[in-house]
């Protein structure tokens, strides 16, 4: 049998009320939706590195940079036979990196340096 006086409607009326009135305060205080192109802070941090889109290659340092992948082939070649270890990332401009480990990034780069594949 339902309740006859309306009483079970004031606890879902406060509850909405409720979201109302703190969807009021935060909109007051400007803690509004933005859309990700509108972000009034981005001249801020700029020029913060974490917040740069550029080149990062994790663990890894870049020994030469070349437009050709046989080129790159050919330096991995080299790399290989010298015993360091290396792999190749394309860049967005569609270069070619050669990436080797920090501790034989000096080595690397003076090996290929020297080399008739550049």
């Amino acid at each position: 049998m339902p309740p006859s006086d309306g009483w079970y409607l004031l606890g879902p009326f406060i509850a909405v009320a409720l979201v109302g009135f703190l969807g009021a305060i935060f909109w007051r205080m400007g803690l509004q939706w933005t859309r990700p192109g509108d972000d009034p802070l981005r001249d801020l941090y700029e020029g913060l590195a974490i917040f740069d889109c550029g080149d990062d290659y994790g663990l890894l340092c870049p020994a030469a940079t070349t437009d050709d992948p046989g080129v790159a082939e050919e330096i991995r070649v080299l790399l290989r036979s010298a015993g360091i270890r290396s792999t190749s990332a394309a860049r967005p401009d569609g270069r070619l990196v050669v990436l080797v480990f920090p501790e034989e990034a000096e080595e690397a780069r003076r090996l290929v340096g020297g080399s008739p594949a550049l």
